[in-house]
């Protein structure tokens, strides 16, 4: 199991799908890594967004029930993995611990990683899903950035009009 942590939710209009982007964290050369994107609903992208930015609602919503529910029979969320995936449709198990006792549930990735997020749970990815269904990505930083514009501001410092002279090319002058 490979530990996951969310790079980014893109949540669309109604009718278009919103897409949740998952980043595996392991041990990957600075700027590069790869990302698991999981095509979602509308619905199920702001319960995501929600969870993410630990909003409060007035009322409870079907996760905070859940969640009441599980608390209140001396359980709560011990991890979720992403356990598999047939075409565009992943596949989770959301793991409850309950004394010394582990329950493991077929659940959506969306539900399942809602709840760890509000519980703070971890969650994971098999091995064999995610060599299935990343994508490599290369990040540009800030750092990046300057380095570029360094280079070129040391080109500019060291440019003189001898390097405008005719040197015997057409130009648009002839």
């Amino acid at each position: 199991m490979i530990p996951l942590r969310i790079l980014t939710l893109i949540v669309t209009a109604p009718g278009q799908p919103s897409v949740l982007v998952l980043e595996p964290i392991e041990d990957t050369p600075e700027g590069k890594s790869r990302i698991v994107p999981i095509w979602i609903g509308t619905q199920e992208a702001t319960q995501l967004g929600i969870a993410i930015e630990h909003v409060r609602l007035p009322r409870p919503t079907t996760h905070d029930l859940f969640l009441d529910a599980v608390t209140n029979l001396d359980a709560r969320v011990d991890h979720v993995v992403i356990s598999g995936a047939k075409g565009a449709t992943f596949f989770a198990k959301l793991s409850l611990r309950q004394g010394g006792r582990l329950i493991e549930l077929d659940a959506r990735p969306t539900d399942a990683l809602s709840l760890a997020i509000r519980q703070e749970a971890p969650f994971y990815i098999d091995e064999a899903v995610l060599e299935r269904t990343s994508f490599p990505c290369v990040f540009r930083t800030r750092d990046d950035d300057e380095a570029v514009m360094q280079e070129f501001r040391t080109f500019l410092d060291t440019l003189a009009p001898e390097d405008f002279a005719d040197d015997g090319h057409d130009t648009l002058d002839s």
